[in-house]
């Protein structure tokens, strides 16, 4: 045993990365209030790596396939990493993320926030969100490919399938559950929280209730041999077993309930109910046995408030600590409590009869008392002759008493010295026909020869009919407003810059064709398109791409096309857009200024691929592929990463095979002498999207294709 140090305040999370070729003992992950991320060798005291890019205390840590690493911090934000490297950001929360998780499936993540919600990310972007929990989100565990857990600081825990469904909520704790962790090979689980109790749950019931000699259990893991592991916040881990093998010894178990015996409850918890001292029996209630395991009996012996709890296992009552503070005293002075997930002023515990059990009820000083205990009646289906008797108890119980606040001091490695409160954080179809891919058939079928990538040099977008554009135009400026209307001879001009960028003049374009043509784009999206697709021709030219990408008017030229790839937008406009875009990457000031933007673009272009035009599909495509080819250039592991992500999230929506098959050609450039982008490609599922492609026959290039971006995965 040796202790590990790397980080200069306290440790929030810890992570198992599992074993690789390269680490055959795996490695360890640690999250930091330091805002970095550790990550040790087994054998040694001192980081591997550290990662840097959290602005704020990293809270939650999961490791997946292919080494990859996803991180959730105070900042909002989770981090996707694949060794040391930072592949993508996860934005979409409003507060802290604490819990964070992996799926099965490749490139499925998910993540639970302090802003109540869940999100489900697929390839780097939010595909659902789901939204049941009253309070802060603290933990996840997994049951299946299609189901996981979630617990909160609403008390309760929900099974949720991955369409969105909530299948079932789960009651039983009485304060925050910080942590929730599944059985192996079922569905079975177990639950901690601020109750000072670990939770067994069979079959959808808490079959047995743990108490320990600390109030706040932070986390919580089931092994693989079934043995339960909890921390506390006595800073005591604990192993707790079925096995007679592994039991403790019968000191150990008894100097356990003696610390147990020994603690301290403080009744404004609300984990043990309404407390009245003055009602409660004495020592030789203790001889009954308990109605079922875990039950909770309280007991007055000279003049202390005892807890104890039944153990079927071993058919007695074990003592669990001393209630302080409770002589003479009752929920009155305990303030807010938790119960199924809602705050109360007051929740009492009901005996009706001594055989049967017992009963909570949970009661506002603002509620009516009658209705109250009409409900309670009601929702227990108990006999209405208990009304008048349920409301007086609750009206002798409460007369005259207002709430007090809780004033909770434990302090939480999640948010550090306080409760974490939501809000309060300082934190701060009619297109024009498809183009070829490269103009003269430079794609042919080859049988052993890659000759698809990685692709060297930008695809363009060169077809075009002059004569048809500049009638349109004439057409749509007949239909524009006067203050926009073009000149007859603003139109001569447009119609000699289209000469010059399409080789059929000598001349050179001058500034006032260029002035002239940013006058026509900015026309209103109903009459723009044929404006433009002279844009899209045009900007091929290296000087006017270097009008419209270099320093003095790169910004206002990007948010304009960025207008255009609204998805609710003419596919017209859509598609003109994206092509100019491609085309703005045959000059080195169009790739230096989209490669600055490229995380703004690549963001705005993917909301178009739900469209069913197959020509947007196509030059999405392309402007994916274009980036392939400038990132394969410079490998920049978080760019490749936001193209992969984008490959796969529109790989799931294109059908047309031109589009596929670029996709596939900029899949194969990103990965290309890359180790780290096949290893993310895999974790994000690629391989298993594109392999129905190796049995398309027509054309065969994608076919071919695949099958060399699948040797490489």
């Amino acid at each position: 045993m040796h202790c590990m140090r790397g980080h200069s305040n306290f440790v929030s999370c810890v992570c198992i990365i599992p074993p690789s070729d390269l680490y055959p003992r795996g490695l360890i992950a640690t999250g930091g209030n330091d805002h970095n991320i550790c990550v040790f060798t087994v054998d040694n005291t001192a980081p591997l790596y550290v990662l840097k890019g959290h602005t704020n205390t990293v809270c939650s840590l999961s490791s997946g396939k292919f080494g990859t690493l996803l991180s959730g911090s105070w900042d909002t934000t989770c981090k996707v990493w694949l060794n040391d490297r930072c592949m993508m950001t996860l934005q979409g929360h409003t507060a802290a993320i604490w819990a964070v998780k992996i799926l099965p499936e490749q490139g499925l993540m998910l993540t639970g926030s302090a802003d109540k919600t869940i999100k489900l990310w697929k390839a780097g972007r939010c595909e659902r969100t789901y939204a049941g929990h009253e309070d802060c989100v603290r933990g996840l565990a997994i049951l299946s490919e299609m189901e996981f857990l979630s617990c909160s600081n609403d008390a309760s825990v929900r099974r949720w399938h991955i369409s969105g469904e909530c299948l079932h909520v789960y009651y039983g704790h009485t304060n925050y559950i910080y942590s929730v962790s599944v059985f192996p090979h079922c569905k079975d689980f177990i639950t901690t929280g601020e109750d000072r109790s670990l939770r067994i749950w069979k079959q959808g019931e808490c079959v047995q209730t743990i108490r320990l000699p600390a109030q706040s259990v932070w986390c919580c893991c089931v092994l693989d041999n079934d043995d339960i592991v909890v921390g506390a916040s006595d800073g005591i881990i604990r192993v707790f077993t079925k096995s007679l093998e592994r039991t403790a010894s019968a000191e150990e178990i008894q100097a356990f309930e003696n610390e147990l015996s020994q603690a301290s409850i403080d009744p404004k918890t609300g984990d043990l109910g309404d407390i009245n001292a003055d009602d409660l029996p004495g020592k030789e209630h203790l001889k009954d046995p308990g109605m079922r395991d875990g039950q909770t009996r309280l007991i007055k012996d000279n003049g202390k408030v005892e807890a104890y709890q039944w153990s079927v296992s071993e058919g007695r009552w074990i003592k669990i600590g001393d209630v302080v503070g409770s002589s003479g005293g009752t929920q009155q002075t305990s303030g807010k409590v938790l119960f199924e997930g809602k705050e109360y002023d007051y929740v009492f515990t009901i005996d009706v009869n001594e055989s049967g059990p017992s009963y909570k009820l949970p009661y506002n000083i603002s509620d009516d008392p009658w209705l109250t205990a009409y409900n309670f009646l009601q929702k227990n289906d108990l006999n209405p002759m208990f009304l008048d008797q349920v409301a007086k108890f609750i009206i002798d119980n409460t007369k005259g008493q207002a709430p007090l606040n809780t004033n909770t001091e434990f302090s939480d490695p999640f948010t550090g010295a306080g409760r974490y409160v939501p809000g309060s954080s300082s934190l701060s179809n009619t297109a024009p026909a498809a183009d070829p891919f490269t103009g003269m058939g430079a794609y042919q079928s080859a049988k052993a020869e890659n000759i698809y990538f990685p692709k060297k040099d930008a695809v363009t977008f060169d077809q075009a009919n002059p004569t048809q554009i500049l009638g349109k135009l004439k057409e749509l400026n007949g239909n524009a407003a006067e203050e926009q209307k073009l000149t007859e001879d603003d139109l001569i001009i447009l119609e000699k810059l289209l000469s010059a960028t399409c080789n059929t003049s000598a001349e050179m374009p001058t500034a006032q064709q260029i002035q002239t043509l940013w006058k026509a784009i900015n026309w209103p999206e109903d009459i723009v398109f044929p404006a433009l697709d002279i844009l899209r021709l045009s900007v091929r030219h290296p000087i006017v791409n270097e009008n419209f990408c270099g320093e003095k008017a790169h910004v206002q030229f990007i948010h304009l096309l960025l207008k255009f790839l609204n998805p609710q937008g003419k596919p017209a406009n859509q598609l003109l857009a994206l092509r100019a875009l491609c085309n703005c990457f045959v000059s080195q000031a169009g790739q230096k200024l989209l490669m600055e933007q490229r995380d703004e673009i690549m963001t705005q272009a993917i909301e178009v691929k739900s469209g069913n035009n197959k020509n947007v599909h196509i030059a999405l495509a392309t402007l994916t592929l274009n980036y392939a080819v400038c990132l394969h250039k410079v490998n920049n592991i978080e760019g490749k990463a936001q193209c992969l992500s984008v490959i796969s999230t529109v790989m799931e929506v294109v059908k047309d095979l031109e589009a596929v098959f670029r996709l596939l050609v900029a899949l194969g450039t990103l990965i290309s002498d890359d180790k780290n982008a096949v290893q993310l490609a895999k974790s994000l599922g690629v391989d298993s999207q594109i392999k129905k492609y190796v049995s398309v026959s027509e054309p065969a290039k994608v076919k071919e294709c695949c099958r060399f971006v699948l040797n490489l995965l």
